[in-house]
């Protein structure tokens, strides 16, 4: 039988309990005729930071409409109430000085358990649609917003079939993701003061505990092939575990080119002292993983996330000899920080520094970007042999 008090599309919009409004008019209750966006956010949280300009368009876009954004500060951390909330303002001076929309502030938890726990929502940002009527028409991502928000608008949303299937979707997910945090929890209260302390023994025994549990758990086994290649130097052990991991990148067990690009990070990192690693073993994973990668996010095509993804690639083919190959990758990369539309300055510094950097070694010369300056911190680059 169906939780009533789940919170969920037809729901009743919960109450707005808040301790001090930061930006715009404090706000009682939703009106009537209305539609609101309840957006769940944190100054900590960067995928929040990189929607909060597009939620600033949204506003400018429908507010004609009747479209209200709330940006809900629920999970700031502070000493007392009043340091984090003046620490928040502060942020929102610097950050974001000509913010058009509502932020409400909630040191209690209150908002948090009327909402987010109510609906099972496990992480931010969280955003939660009120359509015309008071109820709740959407709770997902910011990102899925662009095809809701529409509908919403004009009533055609809630009583679809697609809203229905989103949101049953939405739950099924939300469900196993629960499941799967009971389980890999208490891995990790294990797992991370060992690694913190650097007792090897000891985080490779809660690994190899959490592997049985979950042995297609991403973290657990990327973390399990770092420890032993990198930590523990147990290469008999390490190489078979990087091997396996390497092949289920490949072939797709793992449903996503990050993965992939996890894996090659591993072997390909110019941060990493890789040379304890047998060399043809190194360089032949490193060729599978960069040709599946360039052939799924071809430099040609205006994919995503080439500035991630490409900088293992360039590093792998810097460290084979082919400089000027490693050079056009990371020149690709740093087109693609502002494809498909530019992003925001603060989150394309984090991104760009390591481009700039793998610039800079490769070219030999300072890498420039705006006033981003990088030097060279340059190591020749291994010339692959025809053996390897």
């Amino acid at each position: 039988m169906e939780n009533s008090m789940v919170l969920r599309i037809e729901s009743p919009a919960p109450a707005i309990k808040v301790n001090d409004w930061l930006r715009g008019k404090p706000l009682a209750n939703f009106q009537p005729g209305k539609v609101y966006l309840v957006e769940f956010w944190a100054t900590g949280c960067g995928p929040c930071v990189a929607a909060m300009p597009h939620l600033m368009q949204l506003q400018d876009k429908y507010q004609n409409s009747g479209f209200e954004v709330i940006g809900v500060a629920a999970s700031e951390d502070g000493p007392t109430t009043e340091e984090t909330r003046t620490s928040l303002d502060a942020w929102l001076v610097q950050r974001f000085p000509n913010l058009n929309y509502r932020i409400a502030f909630d040191y209690t938890g209150e908002m948090n358990r009327l909402w987010m726990k109510a609906s099972s929502s496990l992480g931010i940002p969280a955003s939660f649609l009120v359509d015309r009527d008071g109820r709740i028409a959407f709770i997902g991502h910011p990102a899925e917003l662009d095809d809701v928000l529409p509908k919403v608008v004009d009533g055609s949303w809630r009583g679809s079939d697609e809203a229905k299937a989103a949101d049953k979707g939405r739950i099924v997910r939300n469900e196993r993701t629960a499941r799967e945090l009971a389980l890999t929890e208490p891995i990790y209260a294990k797992l991370q003061p060992a690694m913190q302390a650097q007792d090897w023994k000891a985080a490779l025994s809660a690994l190899e505990e959490g592997l049985a549990l979950m042995p297609d758990n991403h973290g657990f086994r990327h973390t399990h092939a770092d420890l032993l290649l990198h930590k523990i130097r147990d290469l008999e052990t390490g190489l078979p575990v990087m091997r396996q991991l390497v092949d289920d990148a490949i072939d797709k067990k793992f449903e996503a080119v990050s993965w992939m690009v996890m894996a090659l990070k591993q072997l390909f990192d110019s941060s990493t002292n890789n040379s304890h690693l047998p060399r043809a073993e190194r360089f032949a994973m490193g060729k599978e993983l960069s040709e599946q990668i360039l052939a799924l996010s071809p430099p040609e095509n205006d994919g995503p996330l080439k500035f991630v993804w490409y900088v293992p690639v360039a590093e792998y083919h810097y460290e084979c000899g082919n400089k000027v190959r490693a050079i056009e990758l990371i020149e690709v990369a740093l087109k693609s920080l502002d494809l498909p539309e530019p992003m925001p300055d603060h989150i394309k510094q984090y991104y760009l520094t390591p481009l700039l950097q793998a610039l800079a070694n490769y070219t030999g010369e300072k890498a420039s970007y705006a006033d981003l300056c990088v030097v060279p911190q340059t190591k020749a680059p291994e010339i692959q042999t025809a053996a390897a």
